[in-house]
């Protein structure tokens, strides 16, 4: 795209040139003056008269001309600094979030460059290249290792449900001398397979599971339990009998291992950690509460804005906040809402309302095999 050159700097007449005019105009004004002087003086003074005033004339024509010129100048580099700077805001304001927005969406640094407003100047031209081409360099690199990512997560995830399966053929098989001791390789392994889906639902990779039909509540429940370390310190109150599609079964169930595993995480191990659910007109509220410290204003904000419908920073993440990342993908993914409130019990309350249109009616066959240790109620 070809440069604009407003057309009234084209127009402008070099400094030279107006300098020319005034040194003109200066000698004909200090030309005709020496003239006027000689002719009124007598005849054997005027040759010294007019030798003198010729001299003055000189000098001020020169005086005149090197202060046109400096002045003249002076207004042209104030005009230069002042298109200098305006191309420089547009190419800061306007320019360069236009690239940058493209690259984030896929484009070539060629085809961003060919498709933005080039600057006049060739050195904002060369700054321009040169973040884009770097830009555009991170990108590739964050899209390759996000890519990396997913792949050995979903290589994981496949390996922890063949693993599963195994384990829970085994525990069938077996007395109840080695049960127990399956039980836990069952249970750690489900925690890895979480770990996997974690980094898959970061990274913008499927899940590893699916279901075609609808999973009642209590299985939802029984599934999250079984996917967190403290799992005997889960209680679960619930009457539902309502089920989730089966699209999103593995969504919900992860986000509340989540919060179910964020709150036994940050109470006392002496401390239960309590789940309700209720149903709605709008569809199911599914309440964790714990007895830990309550959060500061500044946690829960900074909770809140972790679970929120903005896009995910992976830049903000921390190893405390993983599992709230994580929470916010999915419930953006399913329409979850999800808020933190001070708990009853002194600790926090999480709320995650699960919204009407993934709630489906019970099947005879929506119940799901939950991990082996959650299923026995172990403790």
């Amino acid at each position: 795209m070809s440069a604009h050159v407003p057309s009234r700097q084209r127009a402008e007449r070099p400094p030279m040139d107006r300098t020319l005019l005034v040194l003109l105009a200066a000698v004909v004004v200090t030309g005709g003056a020496c003239l006027l002087v000689a002719a009124s003086v007598p005849a054997e003074h005027r040759a010294l008269v007019a030798t003198g005033s010729g001299v003055a004339a000189l000098a001020l024509c020169a005086a005149v001309a090197l202060a046109a010129y400096g002045f003249q100048t002076a207004r042209e580099l104030r005009g230069r600094i002042a298109t200098m700077d305006a191309e420089l805001a547009r190419l800061a304001d306007e320019t360069l979030p236009a690239a940058i927005t493209r690259l984030r969406d896929g484009a070539s640094s060629d085809t961003v460059l060919a498709s933005v407003l080039q600057p006049t100047g060739a050195a904002h031209r060369r700054v321009l290249r040169t973040l884009v081409d770097e830009v555009g360099r991170g990108e590739r690199m964050r899209a390759a290792a996000m890519s990396a990512c997913a792949n050995a997560a979903g290589r994981v995830q496949a390996l922890a449900t063949s693993m599963l399966a195994d384990l829970r053929e085994m525990e069938d098989r077996h007395d109840e001398e080695t049960l127990g001791d399956l039980l836990k390789l069952d249970h750690a392994t489900a925690q890895a397979g979480r770990l996997a889906d974690s980094i898959a639902v970061l990274t913008g990779a499927r899940s590893g599971r699916r279901w075609t039909k609808p999973i009642v509540m209590e299985s939802i429940l029984r599934g999250s339990v079984g996917r967190i370390s403290a799992y005997q310190r889960v209680r679960i109150h619930s009457t539902s009998t309502a089920a989730i599609a089966g699209y999103a079964a593995e969504g919900v169930m992860h986000a509340l291992a989540e919060l179910m595993d964020n709150a036994t995480s940050f109470s006392p191990p002496s401390e239960e950690v309590h789940v309700y659910v209720e149903e709605v007109h709008t569809g199911i509220v599914v309440t964790v509460e714990d007895g830990g410290l309550a959060m500061s204003p500044a946690a829960l904000d900074r909770a809140e804005r972790a679970v929120s419908a903005a896009s995910l920073d992976l830049t903000s993440l921390s190893g405390t906040r993983l599992g709230l990342a994580v929470v916010g993908c999915l419930a953006r993914k399913h329409g979850l809402t999800v808020s933190f409130r001070p708990s009853s019990r002194g600790g926090t309350g999480v709320v995650v309302m699960i919204p009407r249109q993934l709630v489906s009616q019970a099947t005879p066959d929506a119940v799901l095999a939950g991990p082996r240790a959650a299923r026995t109620g172990r403790r």
